[in-house]
């Protein structure tokens, strides 16, 4: 038994591999539909877009649509996988700096837990300074992470077990979280079984356990107005005790 003599990153396909993006994507785009109908949202920036499925998704519906990612990997891969065009965008960027064209978008988003990547408190509001800076006065902003209260402190819940084929090697990927006190960690694990051999490596990704008054005093303290949560991507009301997610909006006043 021998560990991969690399260190453990996600890359881009790797990345997809534990995501179910049909299922998820079919239940977040109503959500997404309506917060963009309200302010008439023709152009959309995407602070962290990873892999850029929900970029995407959202130039499909005839937006012009900005991503950005501070990973240079992943924004090779969006513009391998979806190009350039004049409504469509790809920009290695962090999500604290605010895009060169500031102030023009009608809609920010930062999904998938992203914002929980962040060190502290400081900065979120940071990042969400960045975001409101984005839009036009109106304009709404839109964040996602996950709700680590409803998670016991302690044991991991495993989500994900993928099995691929890379060359003449099976893949076997796995995905857990768990909570330890006020932060909680993402762990993924990666192993390969050759014809005569089998490697392995883990890695753990610590997230900042964001509560919904931190997201609420970070919107307020950047300028935004008009602040609201809710649990699910179907508006359920937010209850730290088991809403699965926790999502803000609020709009740039």
């Amino acid at each position: 038994m021998t560990a991969l003599d690399r260190p453990f990153e996600l890359d881009p396909e790797t990345y997809d591999a534990l995501v179910d993006w049909p299922k998820r994507l079919a239940n977040e785009e109503p959500f997404f539909r309506r917060c963009f109908a309200e302010v008439a949202a023709r152009r959309v920036l995407d602070v962290a877009c990873g892999t850029g499925q929900h970029a995407a998704m959202f130039h499909s519906w005839g937006l012009a649509v900005a991503g950005a990612d501070v990973e240079p990997a992943m924004i090779a891969h969006c513009h391998g996988e979806y190009g350039e065009s004049d409504t469509l965008h790809w920009a290695t960027r962090s999500f604290t700096v605010p895009p060169p064209d500031a102030g023009t978008f009608d809609a920010v988003v930062c999904v998938g837990n992203s914002l929980a990547l962040v060190p502290d408190l400081v900065a979120v509001q940071q990042v969400l300074a960045a975001m409101l800076a984005a839009l036009r006065t109106g304009g709404v902003c839109i964040v996602h992470v996950l709700n680590l209260w409803r998670l016991p402190s302690g044991p991991t819940t495993w989500q994900k077990c993928v099995r691929l084929k890379r060359g003449d090697e099976d893949v076997i990927l796995i995905k857990g979280i768990h909570r330890a006190g006020d932060h909680g960690y993402i762990n993924f694990g990666e192993l390969r079984l050759g014809s005569a051999s089998f490697a392995h490596r883990f890695r753990s990704t610590a997230l900042l356990g964001l509560r919904e008054t931190d997201l609420l005093a970070a919107a307020q303290a950047a300028g935004g107005r008009d602040a609201r949560t809710w649990g699910t991507y179907q508006e359920t009301p937010y209850a730290a005790s088991h809403s699965p997610d926790l999502i803000l909006t609020c709009r740039r006043g």
